[in-house]
């Protein structure tokens, strides 16, 4: 027959605290100034997540669309003024339009979180009970005994229920929360320092070399790009610089062979 298992009572003996404490293993004691006295200030990478998606996503867009739209009209033959004038009205446009995509996003999610936290509120004023028991289940599903998740639910509805239901039911938190001014802003900005790397080229580049140049320094770009947004959020790094370079040079390879074809000014 199998064994059954149950929570110990809640309240034990002296005698039981003393074998607890013989059979606790030997380990560092917690110290302070040592690593287990600071564990809740241990840094991980998800507090990035909605500010570096935006980041790199604007980055890595001014960087490919505005190098690519160079490479695209000198390849046609254009001059040099003609292929400066284009990559700025592009720099702008694209960053407005970064800006305006990423703030409509954002701001639908917010508008969702929010009409999701109203909904919680309305349901905690009506049946309070109902949104224990499934606060109850929740933590019954997720490994703890019946009694326990009965516990932790009462006292974490006791210190703020909205809070317990928008974290534990509906996966909401400070951490993750959408900002969308904030990712609106950090869109438009890191895609003009993306695309002032092209704008730099075409200044810097003979005229015979423009081309080439831009290319070269967008590859280069997209490489720290990748890296760094590798490092950023703790991911390997070779694989996040081989993909923002592959997908640049392709990106590079279509414009220029569209360029070349037309064989005008776009």
């Amino acid at each position: 027959m199998p064994k059954r298992y149950s929570e110990p009572p809640i309240g034990s003996s002296g005698n039981d605290g003393a074998r607890a404490d013989r059979a606790r293993p030997a380990g560092p004691q917690r110290r302070p100034g040592s690593l287990l006295s600071h564990r809740h200030g241990e840094q991980h990478n998800s507090h990035r997540i909605g500010w570096l998606r935006a980041v790199v996503l604007g980055a890595n867009d001014g960087t490919i669309s505005v190098a690519s739209l160079v490479v695209g009209i000198a390849a046609s033959g254009a001059g040099r003024p003609q292929i400066l004038l284009s990559g700025l009205a592009a720099t702008v446009a694209g960053a407005a339009s970064m800006a305006a995509g990423e703030f409509v996003s954002v701001q639908s999610q917010a508008d969702t979180e929010q009409a999701d936290l109203a909904r919680e509120r309305r349901e905690l004023a009506s049946d309070p009970a109902g949104e224990l028991a499934e606060l109850v289940e929740i933590y019954r599903a997720r490994g703890l005994y019946p009694e326990t998740a009965r516990q932790v639910a009462e006292q974490l509805t006791r210190h703020d229920a909205l809070a317990a239901h928008a974290r534990d039911e509906l996966g909401l938190s400070d951490t993750l929360r959408a900002r969308p001014i904030q990712a609106a802003l950090a869109s438009a900005g890191s895609f003009v320092l993306g695309a002032l790397v092209p704008i730099l080229a075409i200044l810097a580049a003979p005229q015979s070399k423009i081309a080439a140049v831009t290319t070269t320094a967008g590859l280069v770009t997209l490489a720290i790009l990748g890296g760094l947004a590798a490092k950023a959020g703790g991911a390997p790094l070779l694989p996040g610089v081989v993909r923002m370079v592959v997908w640049g040079a392709l990106a590079l390879a279509l414009t220029a062979l569209v360029g070349r074809l037309a064989g005008a000014v776009v």
